[in-house]
């Protein structure tokens, strides 16, 4: 077995024009004196870092890399969950999505998803010159305005709809393959990709893509009432990184899932600061251990109520409390008799 490694931070929350969170070396001693051991960026943000230097420039990459070293830290993985989720936007959502991209390609659907796909190849790039194996997004979505149909979705449209984004997201994924690193959908409400079964559907239309990854995050599978535990005993062959977030679901006589449009205080289903929500943590940490999961413990804090300051400091030590130093030998050990032939047979009778 291995040792999950941790903690970690997703930066992504807490990047700011106010210091410390106004940039990478900032932000970084920030995290360190929490008690963080990594950093995983957002390659979105330009305070963190620009996504095109690091895939053209190892010496731009060796100078983020020296950055974040000198905190103490090490770079756990890139995101590019903003302009993953621009490889495949049903139209419906097109304006809506405007903010994720360049804002001259506003309104232009056929451009963002051209420069997102790009800027995943950016990504692939960028991950090699930093030396990392993972990376973090999301699938897009083609389909989720179906996903609780009425009327009823056309015969095929699902089929249709996976074999599009499969060939939306095979080219990322052979370059992800060329440089060695594994592309991790994080799933997620929203995304076509969302659940073990959506997943499933598409490995097979990517041809079981040896890239196509998985990162585990477990309040999003709180919130659609799915065993996340024993996703892990389905799916620990794909998952390559983890999300360690918390949530809480707490329907009444008036909403469930879907939450009656309410604003994110007044959900059933909501984000929760670590140890605030419903999570087993114990469960999964010892799950993944079990499995060898030797990625990264890596906090994504989102909370509807508690500062994220608050988070980020209680985030740590709850993280490093729960990671397990897998054993070497067995704990009876110390009863054993050896290994000798002729006794076994002896025992057996034989």
């Amino acid at each position: 077995m291995k040792t999950i490694k941790g903690p970690a931070i997703f930066l992504a929350q807490f990047a700011d024009d106010q210091a410390p969170f106004n940039n990478l070396k900032n932000i970084c001693k920030y995290m360190a004196d929490l008690g963080y051991k990594g950093v995983q960026i957002p390659s979105w943000d330009a305070r963190m870092i620009d996504l095109q230097k690091a895939a053209e420039s190892k010496d731009y990459a060796d100078e983020i890399a020296g950055t974040v070293e000198e905190a103490g830290l090490v770079i756990t993985e890139l995101s590019t969950h903003l302009q993953g989720q621009l490889v495949a936007v049903h139209p419906a959502y097109n304006e809506l999505f405007d903010g994720f991209a360049p804002a001259s390609m506003a309104g232009d659907l056929k451009a963002k998803t051209e420069w997102a796909t790009q800027q995943l190849k950016y990504a692939a790039k960028a991950s090699h010159n930093l030396g990392l194996s993972a990376h973090a997004t999301f699938s897009g979505a083609l389909m989720w305005h179906t996903v609780y149909p009425w009327p009823q979705r056309p015969a095929g449209l699902v089929d249709t709809g996976f074999t599009e984004l499969a060939r939306r997201w095979t080219p990322i994924l052979d370059e992800f393959d060329k440089y060695g690193v594994d592309v991790c959908y994080e799933l997620h409400p929203g995304e076509d990709l969302h659940d073990g079964i959506t997943f499933e559907m598409f490995l097979e239309k990517v041809n079981n893509h040896k890239r196509a990854n998985i990162l585990y995050d477990p309040s999003h599978f709180v919130l659609q009432c799915l065993d996340y535990l024993q996703f892990i005993d389905f799916y620990h062959d794909r998952i390559k990184m983890f999300h360690v977030k918390d949530a809480e679901f707490n329907p009444s006589g008036k909403q469930g899932v879907y939450g009656g449009f309410q604003g994110w205080v007044e959900r059933a289903g909501r984000f929760r600061s670590l140890g605030d929500g419903q999570v087993d943590f114990g469960g999964i940490f010892s799950k993944l251990s079990q499995y060898d999961f030797d990625g990264w413990a890596v906090l994504e804090w989102e909370c509807a109520i508690k500062h994220p300051e608050q988070g980020a400091a209680e985030g740590a030590p709850f993280i490093d409390a729960h990671i397990i130093r897998v054993t070497e030998k067995a704990f009876d050990d110390f009863a054993g008799s050896g290994a000798d032939e002729n006794f076994n047979k002896k025992i057996l009778g034989i």
